[in-house]
């Protein structure tokens, strides 16, 4: 890009791009102002006039990296057939949550290291009115309106959720389960999920008799994927 190429306002997202390309290509310690400025083309000072520090464009880049996550996930909740059995339709909303979770983990590690950076600042818990987190608790307080889990139950299922999904992200971007084959990680994420989905039947009410199957739900998207290489 060529400096005088950019209008008023557009160099600050400009950055902001750059520096989503050096997430991805290699996490957030990739991000700098010196890195991004290079990459779009105008030296360090003009990058400072938008930016006051290397921080603060990390922070921006984790904003867009969350936005991202956000995308992934509604991404595989759309693929919920309509108008299935109602308790199926919810366990298949809260298993597709998960599942766009690890995907995006699998396929952008750079980007989903920037989502949940060690640099950030400890601040308030998430929130449930937007992002993933939002997402997930929706999935969750569905399966109380259905009646699978019990409204007893419902207090912290998000953060046991989220644990569960985050902690076999992380086990396999950045631990042991990263030299597992393709199948035998799908295998790890189908079995996390049968388990903890099962623990949330406590409400009584189970899917219908003869609809179709939580994963069966996925299958087709699952199956599509497994065939092209990439992950669930």
């Amino acid at each position: 890009m060529r400096r005088e190429s950019y209008h008023h306002g557009d160099l600050r997202n400009a950055l902001i791009a750059a520096g989503c390309q050096l997430a991805e290509a290699d996490g957030p310690d990739a991000v700098t102002i010196r890195a991004a400025a290079r990459l779009a083309g105008v030296t360090p000072t003009a990058a400072y006039r938008h930016f006051a520090d290397h921080a603060e464009l990390l922070e921006a880049v984790h904003e867009q990296a969350m936005g991202r996550l956000t995308a992934a996930i509604r991404d595989y909740q759309r693929r919920v057939p309509a108008g299935a059995d109602p308790v199926t339709a919810a366990l298949s909303r809260f298993e597709s949550t998960g599942r766009g979770y690890v995907r995006f983990a699998f396929t952008e590690p750079g980007l989903y290291r920037t989502a949940f950076f060690k640099g950030m600042k400890p601040g308030e818990p998430p929130s449930p009115e937007s992002g993933p987190f939002a997402l997930l608790c929706r999935a969750l307080d569905d399966l109380v309106e259905v009646g699978y889990l019990a409204a007893q139950d419902r207090p912290l299922a998000e953060m046991a959720a989220w644990s569960a999904v985050h902690g076999l992200a992380m086990l396999v971007i950045e631990g042991p389960l990263g030299a597992l084959p393709r199948r035998e990680r799908d295998a790890v994420f189908d079995r996390t999920m049968a388990v903890f989905v099962r623990g949330l039947a406590t409400g009584g009410r189970a899917p219908r008799s003869g609809t179709t199957t939580v994963a069966a739900c996925l299958a087709g998207d699952a199956g599509s994927r497994r065939s092209s290489g990439s992950p669930r």
